[in-house]
């Protein structure tokens, strides 16, 4: 067998054989409903808030699973159970999502953050493919109206930021939308997509990209110039590396081999200035010009970071054949699954320190949950299970 397709044997392995269990058998909430995230290393709950973008995240997890892989009923049913939570208890009068709430949907934090939308939305449109009932529909396409609808100022009335000094504009939401689009494609007007897939190209690939240093920066001015501050010298290298793969999809979509050829180039970009070369793995953040990040976490090596790194240049290899995608894709399989991986009690770790030394020994907590891993998982089982495909043909 094909070294690249053992690989892809491996990781679904790992995913249906210990990713997914694991979630199955500790996080519903049989007595509140929705999801328990916060999960030590044996799985057993420390505290019991709920995160609405974990739970939309969880939602379109099994749903996706149902839709992609194979359609189990109790699948569907967690799918479901986190679905009829966040129908009850997720939003306010206006239907924006609220960041957090207690373990029986009681509000905790406003809806400040544009992300609990983006996820609620994504989670109901895949639960929308595997039971096609309109309200979950409805509640897709609602949220993702509301979503463009504060796309100029994402925290509304609970920005801090004082207008009119530095007024910035921040990569996550349109690298949320490059994927967001794709997502929503069956439930959303073609032509809507198709503007908004051009819109998003054109942020990420024009706006935000930064020519000199062939990176993408976290923040820049409305104009899309450089801000010579903290904010605007911050590179995010997993940012960086998950949108190209997004962006990707959308080049295959379109049939843009320039596009595509653009998204390898500037992940390996980031790959290689944000590898750790004295101690492997990736750094959080760093500053373009070689300053001190205000971020203190900034040299932590983030579970997140390293598996969409796994998933961006297993299918930039898949589309290019490109041999330099493929020795990264064997040093990051190497370094993560050597150290995020648990082999005694399941699932991955979350945070290590620079050393690649397990940080907090938790599977999941406010921000990580059954996402990041298990979609990592499955996108680079899909993308190795076939032979490169050098896609020149598409230009």
């Amino acid at each position: 067998m094909d070294k690249m397709k053992k690989y892809s044997e491996l990781y679904k392995e790992e995913l249906l054989g210990n990713i997914i269990p694991f979630w199955m058998k500790h996080s519903k909430d049989n007595v509140g409903g929705g999801y328990f995230t916060c999960l030590d290393q044996h799985g057993k709950v420390f505290d019991k808030d709920k995160f609405i973008w974990l739970q939309g995240r969880q939602v379109w997890m099994f749903s996706m699973l149902y839709n992609n892989v194979e359609a189990r009923q109790e699948w569907l049913e967690m799918a479901e159970h986190g679905a009829d939570f966040l129908k009850k208890y997720g939003r306010d009068a206006e239907g924006n999502w609220y960041f957090s709430l207690d373990q029986h949907g009681k509000p905790l934090i406003q809806p400040y953050n544009i992300f609990s939308d983006c996820f609620a939305s994504m989670g109901f449109a895949a639960l929308y493919k595997a039971n096609s009932k309109d309200e979950y529909a409805d509640i897709a396409k609602n949220t993702f109206e509301n979503i463009i609808n504060r796309r100029n100022n994402t925290k509304g009335k609970y920005n801090k930021i004082y207008p009119g000094t530095r007024d910035l504009k921040n990569f996550s939401l349109p690298m949320i939308l490059s994927n967001l689009s794709l997502e929503l494609e069956h439930i959303l007007d073609p032509k809507l997509v198709n503007t908004l897939i051009e819109d998003v190209i054109h942020e990420v690939m024009e706006v935000f990209y930064q020519p000199e240093s062939g990176l993408i920066l976290e923040n820049v001015y409305q104009d899309g110039t450089f801000a010579d501050c903290f904010e605007g010298r911050l590179v995010n290298p997993g940012h960086v590396i998950e949108a190209m793969w997004f962006i990707m999809d959308l080049g295959i979509r379109i049939k843009s081999q320039p596009l595509i050829d653009k998204t390898i180039e500037i992940a390996l970009n980031a790959i290689e200035y944000g590898w750790d070369k004295d101690f492997g793995g990736i750094l959080y953040f760093k500053d373009i010009k070689g300053y001190p990040p205000q971020q203190l976490e900034w040299d932590q090596k983030l579970w997140w970071v390293h598996v969409e790194a796994l998933v961006c240049m297993a299918k930039a290899y898949h589309v290019s054949g490109n041999e330099r995608c493929k020795i990264w894709f064997e040093k990051l399989h190497e370094y993560t699954w050597k150290h995020f991986r648990d082999a005694e009690y399941g699932e991955w770790f979350g945070y290590l320190n620079r050393k690649g030394e397990v940080l907090l020994p938790l599977k999941g907590g406010k921000w990580k949950g059954c996402f990041h891993i298990p979609r990592a998982l499955y996108q680079v089982w899909k993308t190795l299970e076939h032979e490169p495909a050098n896609l020149v043909a598409l230009k």
